[in-house]
């Protein structure tokens, strides 16, 4: 279970990059979606023709369509939060589209009918006491980022439910007969709304093209394939309370590469944040008894 964690911790890391190349590349917000997750099917691709030749007669017509509505709203995150984290600081971007755990409790019901343990209510309610401190924090600081942190904030729905989807469809069939077709689904369709808004169709800088390769390979590749992995094998509320950390290694990077001082606020509520994390990892038996799941309890 350890190794799980850490390999959650890389995940978050390599998403957390995300914001930084989407701020230096000089490319359109939707192009460079397009981009990002066309490259990212690209590399993964050898891995899908191994599973393609190993299950194919096991796959059924639902297994096959199963990427098609997460797809959708990854292309939707994509494109919204992409336009989102040019109109804000780094740190309030990285860190509104993590508010996952605020919602994935209701989603978890409603799609696959999973209550959240109390241990794992009580450290979100620690993490989003955080992030209210530093919402309202930030908001007097910089009023006139709201227009990106609203934008952001409906990209954040948008990455819940395709999360939760990740969650619902992790049974049907290989992993990698998912996840790439997803990747590509989502990166066709915003190169066909990039061909409405944008003019993806021309040359582009070297440095730019490097940085979209670079969106493909780490948050991508890695990041957002280790994130639908970790919803096979840990908790769902787990897994959105550690993506609020993206925020974290947003802002540390922003100070070295932009020189985007985060407020006062910013180091307490990353305390929040850890403390929250361990105590969705902690073993029930070493927690106060109001903070163990009624259902861990159960077992006990």
């Amino acid at each position: 279970m350890f190794w799980h964690y850490l390999l959650l911790v890389l995940g978050v890391y390599c998403c957390a990059t995300a914001v930084i190349f989407i701020k230096l590349a000089a490319i359109g917000p939707i192009t460079l979606s397009a981009i990002r997750l066309l490259t990212a099917a690209f590399f993964l691709f050898p891995v899908f023709l191994r599973d393609w030749r190993r299950y194919r007669g096991q796959m059924t017509r639902k297994a096959l369509l199963a990427p098609l509505w997460p797809a959708c709203l990854l292309s939707l995150h994509f494109i919204s939060w992409l336009t989102a984290a040019r109109l804000t600081l780094a740190v309030n971007a990285s860190l509104i589209v993590n508010l996952v755990p605020l919602v994935m409790p209701v989603l978890l019901y409603l799609f696959l009918r999973e209550k959240i343990s109390r241990q794992e209510a009580w450290a979100t309610v620690l993490a989003l006491i955080g992030v209210s401190i530093l919402g309202i924090s930030d908001f007097k600081i910089n009023p006139q980022f709201l227009r990106g942190d609203i934008l952001c904030f409906i990209s954040m729905l948008f990455y819940s439910i395709y999360l939760v989807l990740s969650r619902k469809n992790a049974e049907r069939g290989s992993f990698w007969l998912y996840v790439v077709p997803l990747y590509f689904i989502a990166g066709v369709i915003c190169f066909l709304v990039a061909l409405l808004f944008e003019d993806p169709i021309r040359p582009y800088a070297t440095k730019d093209l490097l940085l979209g390769l670079a969106l493909g390979l780490v948050p991508t590749v890695i990041g957002h394939t280790v994130m639908n992995y970790a919803m096979r094998l840990l908790r769902g509320q787990v897994v959105s309370i550690f993506t609020m950390f993206q925020f974290v290694f947003a802002g540390i990077m922003s100070y070295f590469i932009f020189n985007e001082i985060p407020s006062g606020t910013f180091y307490f509520v990353s305390l929040l944040l850890t403390l929250s994390g361990i105590m969705v990892t902690l073993e029930p038996a070493k927690l106060p008894s109001f903070l163990r799941g009624k259902h861990q309890e159960d077992e006990g």
